[in-house]
Protein backbone atom coordinates (compact mmCIF):
# COMPACT_ATOMS: atom_id res chain seq x y z
CA UNK A 1 0.00 0.00 0.00
CA UNK A 2 1.31 3.48 -0.96
CA UNK A 3 -0.31 5.21 1.71
CA UNK A 4 1.12 4.62 5.22
CA UNK A 5 -1.55 4.44 7.06
CA UNK A 6 -3.04 1.82 5.13
CA UNK A 7 -0.24 -0.32 4.76
CA UNK A 8 0.57 -0.06 8.51
CA UNK A 9 -3.37 -1.17 9.01
CA UNK A 10 -3.47 -3.90 6.03
CA UNK A 11 -0.25 -5.29 6.99
CA UNK A 12 -1.39 -5.82 11.40
CA UNK A 13 -4.83 -7.53 10.31
CA UNK A 14 -4.20 -8.85 6.61
CA UNK A 15 -6.44 -12.07 7.63
CA UNK A 16 -9.12 -10.47 9.61
CA UNK A 17 -12.51 -10.35 7.71
CA UNK A 18 -16.59 -11.25 9.36
CA UNK A 19 -19.37 -12.59 7.52
CA UNK A 20 -22.43 -10.84 9.19
CA UNK A 21 -22.79 -8.61 6.22
CA UNK A 22 -24.36 -6.20 8.92
CA UNK A 23 -20.82 -6.23 10.88
CA UNK A 24 -18.90 -5.10 7.48
CA UNK A 25 -17.06 -2.69 6.19
CA UNK A 26 -18.91 -0.90 3.21
CA UNK A 27 -17.98 1.78 0.46
CA UNK A 28 -20.91 3.76 1.57
CA UNK A 29 -20.51 3.45 4.73
CA UNK A 30 -17.04 4.87 4.83
CA UNK A 31 -18.23 7.61 2.41
CA UNK A 32 -20.63 8.72 4.97
CA UNK A 33 -17.67 8.68 7.64
CA UNK A 34 -15.30 10.77 5.50
CA UNK A 35 -18.54 13.05 5.28
CA UNK A 36 -18.51 13.26 8.95
CA UNK A 37 -15.05 14.19 9.83
CA UNK A 38 -14.87 16.56 6.96
CA UNK A 39 -17.65 18.08 8.78
CA UNK A 40 -15.74 18.23 12.23
CA UNK A 41 -12.42 19.56 10.36
CA UNK A 42 -14.42 22.51 8.51
CA UNK A 43 -16.01 23.53 12.00
CA UNK A 44 -12.29 23.43 13.34
CA UNK A 45 -11.07 25.58 10.42
CA UNK A 46 -13.75 27.81 10.82
CA UNK A 47 -13.70 28.93 14.33
CA UNK A 48 -9.23 29.29 14.05
CA UNK A 49 -10.37 31.35 10.81
CA UNK A 50 -12.41 33.53 12.92
CA UNK A 51 -9.99 34.01 15.61
CA UNK A 52 -7.09 35.17 12.93
CA UNK A 53 -9.94 37.61 11.52
CA UNK A 54 -10.61 39.09 15.13
CA UNK A 55 -6.65 39.82 15.91
CA UNK A 56 -6.29 36.54 18.20
CA UNK A 57 -3.04 35.43 16.99
CA UNK A 58 -1.74 33.86 20.17
CA UNK A 59 -4.74 31.44 19.81
CA UNK A 60 -4.48 31.08 16.35
CA UNK A 61 -0.54 30.32 16.92
CA UNK A 62 -1.38 28.04 19.60
CA UNK A 63 -4.11 26.15 17.88
CA UNK A 64 -2.43 25.87 14.78
CA UNK A 65 0.80 24.04 16.04
CA UNK A 66 -1.16 22.15 18.95
CA UNK A 67 -3.13 21.02 16.21
CA UNK A 68 0.03 19.88 14.19
CA UNK A 69 1.47 18.36 16.75
CA UNK A 70 -1.45 16.36 18.90
CA UNK A 71 -2.88 15.81 15.33
CA UNK A 72 0.64 13.37 14.10
CA UNK A 73 0.47 12.01 17.64
CA UNK A 74 -2.86 10.65 16.95
CA UNK A 75 -1.57 9.79 13.41
CA UNK A 76 0.54 7.49 14.60
CA UNK A 77 -1.91 5.81 17.80
CA UNK A 78 -4.10 5.14 15.30
CA UNK A 79 -2.05 3.62 12.79
CA UNK A 80 -0.57 1.05 15.01
CA UNK A 81 -4.09 0.93 17.05
CA UNK A 82 -7.48 0.27 16.91
CA UNK A 83 -8.33 3.64 18.27
CA UNK A 84 -11.22 4.54 16.66
CA UNK A 85 -12.35 7.18 18.59
CA UNK A 86 -9.40 9.06 17.88
CA UNK A 87 -10.24 9.83 14.62
CA UNK A 88 -12.97 12.33 14.89
CA UNK A 89 -10.04 13.93 17.27
CA UNK A 90 -7.53 14.02 14.99
CA UNK A 91 -10.17 15.59 12.29
CA UNK A 92 -10.54 18.49 14.59
CA UNK A 93 -6.85 18.86 15.07
CA UNK A 94 -6.55 19.20 11.34
CA UNK A 95 -9.00 21.17 11.23
CA UNK A 96 -7.10 23.76 13.05
CA UNK A 97 -3.98 23.49 11.58
CA UNK A 98 -5.56 24.12 8.17
CA UNK A 99 -7.55 27.15 9.57
CA UNK A 100 -4.39 28.80 10.68
CA UNK A 101 -2.58 28.11 7.69
CA UNK A 102 -5.15 28.91 5.49
CA UNK A 103 -6.00 31.80 7.03
CA UNK A 104 -2.12 33.10 7.24
CA UNK A 105 -1.92 32.07 3.22
CA UNK A 106 -5.51 34.07 2.31
CA UNK A 107 -4.04 37.25 4.45
CA UNK A 108 -0.61 37.22 1.94
CA UNK A 109 -2.52 36.28 -1.11
CA UNK A 110 -6.14 37.40 -1.06
CA UNK A 111 -8.51 34.29 -2.97
CA UNK A 112 -5.73 31.82 -3.05
CA UNK A 113 -7.86 29.22 -0.63
CA UNK A 114 -10.91 28.52 -2.56
CA UNK A 115 -8.40 28.13 -5.47
CA UNK A 116 -6.56 25.36 -3.92
CA UNK A 117 -10.16 23.96 -2.44
CA UNK A 118 -11.10 24.11 -6.24
CA UNK A 119 -7.56 22.19 -7.42
CA UNK A 120 -8.21 20.03 -4.30
CA UNK A 121 -11.65 18.97 -5.57
CA UNK A 122 -10.95 18.62 -9.02
CA UNK A 123 -7.59 16.28 -8.17
CA UNK A 124 -10.14 14.05 -5.88
CA UNK A 125 -12.43 13.70 -8.65
CA UNK A 126 -10.19 13.37 -11.33
CA UNK A 127 -8.58 10.04 -9.30
CA UNK A 128 -11.77 8.68 -8.59
CA UNK A 129 -13.03 9.00 -12.42
CA UNK A 130 -9.16 7.62 -13.29
CA UNK A 131 -9.53 4.70 -10.49
CA UNK A 132 -13.32 3.70 -11.46
CA UNK A 133 -12.69 3.85 -15.77
CA UNK A 134 -9.72 2.01 -14.67
CA UNK A 135 -6.92 4.38 -16.72
CA UNK A 136 -5.28 4.17 -13.69
CA UNK A 137 -4.52 0.56 -12.25
CA UNK A 138 -4.16 -0.26 -8.51
CA UNK A 139 -1.29 -2.99 -9.05
CA UNK A 140 1.25 -4.04 -6.57
CA UNK A 141 3.93 -2.20 -8.96
CA UNK A 142 2.22 1.36 -8.79
CA UNK A 143 1.47 0.63 -4.65
CA UNK A 144 5.46 0.05 -4.62
CA UNK A 145 6.61 2.81 -6.49
CA UNK A 146 4.01 5.55 -4.64
CA UNK A 147 4.98 4.42 -1.14
CA UNK A 148 8.64 4.46 -2.06
CA UNK A 149 8.09 8.12 -3.30
CA UNK A 150 6.06 9.27 -0.53
CA UNK A 151 8.50 8.19 2.34
CA UNK A 152 10.71 9.84 0.51
CA UNK A 153 8.86 12.96 0.40
CA UNK A 154 8.30 12.54 4.08
CA UNK A 155 12.14 12.11 4.43
CA UNK A 156 13.02 15.16 2.86
CA UNK A 157 10.84 17.18 4.76
CA UNK A 158 12.08 15.82 8.00
CA UNK A 159 15.60 16.47 6.95
CA UNK A 160 14.85 20.42 5.85
CA UNK A 161 12.73 20.75 9.44
CA UNK A 162 15.37 19.25 11.33
CA UNK A 163 17.25 21.67 10.07
CA UNK A 164 15.49 24.47 10.03
CA UNK A 165 15.99 24.13 13.55
CA UNK A 166 19.74 24.73 12.91
CA UNK A 167 19.34 27.58 10.29
CA UNK A 168 19.94 25.49 7.57
CA UNK A 169 17.43 24.14 4.57
CA UNK A 170 17.71 22.14 1.46
CA UNK A 171 18.26 24.69 -1.03
CA UNK A 172 15.52 26.09 -3.52
CA UNK A 173 12.52 23.21 -2.46
CA UNK A 174 10.71 26.46 -0.31
CA UNK A 175 11.56 29.14 -3.04
CA UNK A 176 9.19 30.07 -6.15
CA UNK A 177 12.19 29.43 -8.64
CA UNK A 178 11.08 27.09 -11.19
CA UNK A 179 12.78 24.24 -9.42
CA UNK A 180 11.02 25.12 -6.68
CA UNK A 181 7.83 24.95 -8.17
CA UNK A 182 8.87 21.50 -10.43
CA UNK A 183 8.98 20.31 -7.00
CA UNK A 184 5.47 21.37 -5.78
CA UNK A 185 4.30 19.88 -8.83
CA UNK A 186 5.96 16.59 -8.11
CA UNK A 187 4.24 16.30 -4.73
CA UNK A 188 0.91 17.26 -5.96
CA UNK A 189 1.04 14.32 -8.34
CA UNK A 190 2.07 12.35 -5.87
CA UNK A 191 -0.15 13.43 -3.06
CA UNK A 192 -2.73 12.84 -5.86
CA UNK A 193 -1.64 9.78 -6.82
CA UNK A 194 -2.10 8.21 -3.15
CA UNK A 195 -5.75 8.57 -3.59
CA UNK A 196 -5.67 6.09 -5.52
CA UNK A 197 -4.46 3.75 -3.13
CA UNK A 198 -7.17 5.08 -0.86
CA UNK A 199 -9.77 4.13 -3.04
CA UNK A 200 -8.31 0.99 -3.39
CA UNK A 201 -7.82 -0.07 0.22
CA UNK A 202 -11.55 0.91 0.73
CA UNK A 203 -13.04 -1.34 -2.39
CA UNK A 204 -11.46 -4.16 -1.39
CA UNK A 205 -11.84 -3.92 2.62
CA UNK A 206 -15.68 -3.78 1.41
CA UNK A 207 -15.17 -6.91 -1.11
CA UNK A 208 -12.72 -8.64 1.54
CA UNK A 209 -16.02 -8.41 4.16
CA UNK A 210 -13.50 -6.55 6.80
CA UNK A 211 -14.99 -5.63 10.33
CA UNK A 212 -17.32 -2.55 10.13
CA UNK A 213 -14.75 -0.40 11.88
CA UNK A 214 -12.37 -0.40 9.11
CA UNK A 215 -15.01 1.69 7.59
CA UNK A 216 -13.38 4.48 10.29
CA UNK A 217 -9.56 3.59 8.90
CA UNK A 218 -10.87 3.81 5.39
CA UNK A 219 -12.02 7.29 6.01
CA UNK A 220 -9.16 8.13 8.22
CA UNK A 221 -6.76 7.45 5.56
CA UNK A 222 -8.31 9.37 2.97
CA UNK A 223 -8.51 12.29 4.97
CA UNK A 224 -5.28 12.64 5.55
CA UNK A 225 -4.04 12.05 1.93
CA UNK A 226 -6.70 15.15 0.86
CA UNK A 227 -5.59 17.16 3.51
CA UNK A 228 -2.11 16.73 2.51
CA UNK A 229 -3.28 17.44 -1.04
CA UNK A 230 -4.47 20.55 -0.06
CA UNK A 231 -1.96 21.77 1.63
CA UNK A 232 0.63 20.89 -1.23
CA UNK A 233 -1.81 22.45 -3.63
CA UNK A 234 -1.99 25.59 -1.38
CA UNK A 235 1.96 25.82 -1.12
CA UNK A 236 2.16 25.86 -4.86
CA UNK A 237 -0.16 28.10 -5.83
CA UNK A 238 1.42 30.22 -3.24
CA UNK A 239 4.99 29.87 -4.81
CA UNK A 240 3.15 30.64 -8.46
CA UNK A 241 1.89 33.96 -6.86
CA UNK A 242 5.84 34.90 -5.66
CA UNK A 243 6.66 35.04 -8.80
CA UNK A 244 4.15 37.52 -9.98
Amino acid sequence: MANPVFNLIESQHEDEFVIDSDKVMTVNGTIQITAVLGIILLLAASFVWSRYSLGYMDMVQMLTFGGLFIGFILALIISFTKTIFLVPIYAACEGCVLGGFSAMMEAGYPGIVSQAVAGTFAALFSMLLLYRCNIIKCTDKFRSVIFISTLSIAGIYLVDLIGGFFGLSIPMINTSSPFGILFSIVIVAIAALNLIIDFDFIERGSERMLPKLYEWYGAFGLLVTIVWLYIEILNLLAKLRGRD
